[in-house]
């Protein structure tokens, strides 16, 4: 098979790589209901060493720091209370935490969650989180830019390898809510 973008030796349908995918990936997968066919997310393999943006792009290919996005878990705070939510936006973006985010999750303080409750929670390592497979209940935030591309390249759960994704299958997810203005320019 060959990749939808990018440029790389091995990709195949994700149902065919539930192997390279962490538990909670690869059952979101298995159990895809979306209008868009479990066969159209795509995995690619990738080297863990050129997980660094300029690195990757170089090898992978140029196209990609334009169709890429950045799944990053954030935390909520009102009261006594927190919610975790995970942010979808473009690469070339910040997600816009103390605005969008906290307006939207209800919180009086919003940041990005500590590295060790974003892998402990979702089952993912850093790095590689993804939106595909998280736990149940939790809101996805994701960027209209997003949804608007045709394939978006994001995390696949682990470091090694990505999962290639149609922009509008990012709006299906569990809990998701598409938000303009959620990546504000880097």
């Amino acid at each position: 098979m060959h990749a939808p973008i990018g440029n790389f030796d091995s990709a195949a349908p994700a149902p065919d790589r539930l192997g390279e995918l962490t538990r909670p990936v690869a059952d979101a997968v298995r159990h895809w209901s979306g209008t868009v066919p479990a066969d159209q997310i795509v995995y690619v393999d990738t080297e863990p060493e050129w997980a660094d943006t300029a690195t990757f792009v170089e090898h992978y290919g140029r196209e990609l720091l334009e169709r890429s996005a950045n799944c990053v878990v954030v935390t909520g705070k009102r009261g006594g209370g927190t919610t975790l939510a995970a942010c979808v936006a473009l690469s070339t973006t910040r997600v816009d935490v103390n605005g969008v985010v906290r307006r939207h999750l209800g919180a009086r303080k919003a940041s990005f969650a500590p590295m060790d409750t974003a892998t402990g929670e979702t089952g993912m390592e850093y790095g590689g989180i993804t939106p595909v497979g998280l736990p149940a209940g939790w809101p996805l935030l994701v960027d209209s830019a997003v949804v608007d591309l045709p394939y978006v390249l994001v995390g696949s759960g682990r470091r090694r390898g990505k999962l290639l994704v149609p922009g509008k299958a990012f709006a299906e997810l569990p809990g998701a809510v598409v938000l303009e203005g959620l990546g504000a320019a880097a």
